[in-house]
């Protein structure tokens, strides 16, 4: 059996929600549109899968398992009737870890007046702090959107006008305690690829930003992309012995996983073994025998399911 890396995508991240309506029609209002949903009644939960499909987008009438850039929505049954239930954003403990997800759109200030203007909250504005070129809507369940732009914003201060169908999927981040062990294992292991460092010592952070593009030089402008991960170190973290980030899975839940797709998963996911990976679900465990999980430095879940237009699995 082989695998080769260069085939593997960055499909989705995973978050759970309290109401599905209410979070489908954000993320539809943000230009994705629903390309999949998989019922799971015997489970009592359902997942519904979003992503960028207009004729311009990158993955237009992809299959979802041959795409980079969908957003999975993990619905369990009553959570939209329970007052109490809130699920974690990953941006303050005891749950801190996931961070937000983030789409790169066309002329940031008129992308985000359409998301004011149509009744949305933002955990951060434009005009907020020092930092003027970025913003983070709020999803209805609290999690964070960062929104980005594929220009500087100065170049489009004063259009008005905005085209959803144009936008992006493009990262969903993680904070991580030891970049060096971090970036081992999804290059060395997973296979992605440094796309861009962003340093910031005076701020005491860095950001790392990987994907599977082959011949990154590092230095890449990601905005254009889907199916980045931006990994968040922040200086100190690994000296403390006690230092932990939260995965999600765990109460507080909320955010649940990234997957990658395969171009064969049982080589895959023997090159992982042979590589010494921690397992959360190996092919072989329970009922599911399409889908494994392994666990990054961090004790994130990373999914790992096949690629259906490379070789029929699951035939999802």
């Amino acid at each position: 059996m082989a695998t080769d890396t260069t085939k593997y995508k960055l499909n989705h991240s995973m978050l759970r929600i309290k109401e599905p309506q209410r979070s489908v029609k954000f993320y539809e209002h943000l230009g994705m549109s629903l390309i999949q949903k998989i019922p799971q009644p015997e489970a009592k939960f359902d997942l519904y899968f979003l992503a960028y499909d207009s004729p311009s987008s990158v993955s237009h009438g992809a299959h979802w398992s041959d795409r980079q850039g969908i957003l999975e929505l993990t619905h369990n049954y009553g959570t939209e009737n329970d007052p109490d239930y809130v699920p974690c954003n990953g941006n303050s403990d005891p749950g801190k870890g996931f961070g937000h997800v983030c789409i790169s759109v066309d002329n940031i200030q008129a992308a985000c007046q359409r998301i004011e203007d149509a009744g949305y909250k933002f955990q951060k504005k434009l005009s907020d702090g020092r930092m003027r070129h970025i913003a983070f809507a709020l999803d209805p369940d609290g999690y964070w959107v960062e929104i980005v732009s594929f220009k500087k914003a100065e170049e489009t201060e004063g259009i008005t006008e905005t085209d959803p169908s144009t936008y992006r999927f493009n990262h969903t981040m993680i904070r991580v305690k030891d970049y060096e062990k971090s970036l081992q294992f999804y290059q060395e292991t997973l296979g992605m690829s440094l796309l861009r460092t962003n340093e910031n010592p005076s701020s005491k952070f860095n950001l790392y930003f990987l994907g599977y593009v082959p011949d990154s030089d590092g230095k890449m402008n990601t905005a254009p992309l889907e199916g980045v991960l931006e990994l968040t170190w922040n200086y100190g973290t690994e000296k403390d012995a006690e230092f932990k980030y939260h995965d999600g899975n765990s109460e507080p839940q909320g955010f649940g996983h990234v997957c990658i797709t395969v171009d064969d998963l049982d080589a895959a996911c023997q090159r992982f073994e042979d590589k010494g990976v921690s397992w959360k679900k190996r092919l072989t465990d329970g009922r599911m025998k399409n889908v494994a999980f392994v666990l990054d430095p961090d004790g994130y879940w990373v999914e790992v399911v096949q690629n259906e237009k490379l070789k029929e699995r699951a035939k999802w």
